[in-house]
C-alpha cells in the first residue's frame, strides 16, 4: 500500500515556549481510517494543522510522497482536505452553492467543470437539494455536512477531520458515520467521541502530552478499560 501520510520525530513549540508536540512518529496508508484520541490539550489539532502546513515544526512530514516544504504546499493543499471542528469557519458565502464551488472557482476550473464538482460533493454529503439553500440558516449538522461537501469539491485524496462529530445530537451523529464509513478517501480524525471511533477507525492512535503513547487495533484499546483511564479516556456505557 502507498503511504498517504509519513510523520517522522515531529516536534512543535507554541510561541509562548508550550511544547505541544513532542517527537511523533507516524504512518498512514492510502485508504486507511484513523482515529486520533487523547484528552484536551494533548496536541490532536495542533498534529492536524502541520499536514497542509498552516503550522511548521521541526521533524519530517510527507504527504503523498511530497514534503512539506513551502515550494510544495500549493500541491500538498490540493491532496489534503481539512475540516474544522466549527464548520463556521468554512462557510462564509451567502449559498450553498457558493460555499462548495469556492475551492474549484479558486482553482480555476471552468464553470461547467465547478458545477459538476459541486453536485457530486453535495451528493456525497447528501445534500442535492441545499444547493440554494442560505448556509448560515442551516442546522449544525447540515452545516458539518456542507462543510464537508467545500473540501470534497476539490476531491483530495485525504481528509482531515478535527471533532466531526462534536455538538451533533444521536441522528445527525449516526448519519455523519454512515457517511464517513463510505468515503473512499484516506481519514485521519481527531476527536474525543469514542463512539465514533470504535464504529468507524480500525486502528486508533492516541496522543497525551504532545507524544505517541498508543497506536494499534481499536478494538482492543476499546476492552482495555484500565488503559483507557491512563489516557484520560472513557468509554460511555
Amino acid at each position: 500500500m502507498k503511504t498517504a501520510i509519513s510523520i517522522e520525530d515531529l516536534s512543535y513549540n507554541y510561541p509562548d515556549g508550550h511544547q505541544a508536540l513532542s517527537g511523533i512518529t507516524l504512518s498512514v496508508v492510502t485508504g486507511e481510517k484513523v482515529a486520533l484520541i487523547g484528552p484536551n490539550g494533548a496536541g490532536k489539532s495542533t498534529l492536524l494543522l502541520h499536514l497542509n502546513g498552516i503550522l511548521i515544526g521541526s521533524g519530517s512530514i510527507r504527504i503523498m510522497g511530497l514534503d512539506t516544504t513551502p515550494k510544495n504546499l500549493p500541491a500538498i493543499r490540493a491532496r489534503v482536505g481539512l475540516v474544522f471542528q466549527n464548520p463556521d469557519d468554512q462557510l462564509f458565502s451567502p449559498t450553498v452553492f457558493e460555499d462548495v464551488a469556492y475551492g474549484p472557482i479558486y482553482q480555476g476550473l471552468d464553470e461547467q467543470l465547478v458545477n459538476s464538482r459541486v453536485d457530486q460533493a453535495l451528493y456525497d454529503v447528501q445534500m442535492q437539494s441545499y444547493r440554494e439553500r442560505i448556509s448560515h440558516h442551516l442546522s449544525l449538522g447540515e452545516k458539518k455536512r456542507i462543510a464537508i461537501a467545500t473540501v470534497l469539491s476539490m476531491q483530495p485524496e485525504i481528509l482531515v477531520l478535527d471533532e466531526p462529530s462534536s455538538g451533533l445530537d444521536p441522528r445527525a451523529r449516526r448519519e455523519l458515520i454512515n457517511l464517513l464509513r463510505g468515503f473512499k478517501q484516506t481519514l485521519l480524525i481527531a476527536t474525543h467521541d469514542l463512539l465514533l471511533v470504535r464504529d468507524l477507525a480500525p486502528r486508533t492512535v492516541v496522543i497525551d502530552n504532545g507524544r505517541v503513547v498508543y497506536d494499534g487495533a481499536t478494538p482492543k484499546l476499546m476492552r482495555d478499560k484500565a488503559k483507557l483511564a491512563d489516557y484520560g479516556l472513557e468509554l460511555p456505557s
